[in-house]
């Protein structure tokens, strides 16, 4: 199993929490701990690893104007 960390950039309160979170468990094989302090997504993989273009996408696509950052 392979782990990141990302800091979130925009969210404001439980229900951008939950978005992005939903948002990052949409791909297969994803679980996510996503928090507001701070706001950051730990993100597990237990199948293929997605890179962080591709979890912004579906965070774009699905949850909104959310930035993960390094």
């Amino acid at each position: 199993m392979s782990k990141v960390v990302y800091k979130v950039q925009g969210m404001a309160c439980n229900h951008c929490v939950m978005h992005v979170r939903e948002a990052l468990e949409s791909l297969p094989g994803v679980k996510a701990e996503v928090t507001l302090e701070p706001a950051r997504a730990e993100i597990e993989f237990s199948d293929k690893v997605y890179d962080k273009s591709r979890l912004q996408e579906v965070i774009n696509d699905m949850a909104g104007d959310y930035v993960l950052e390094d």
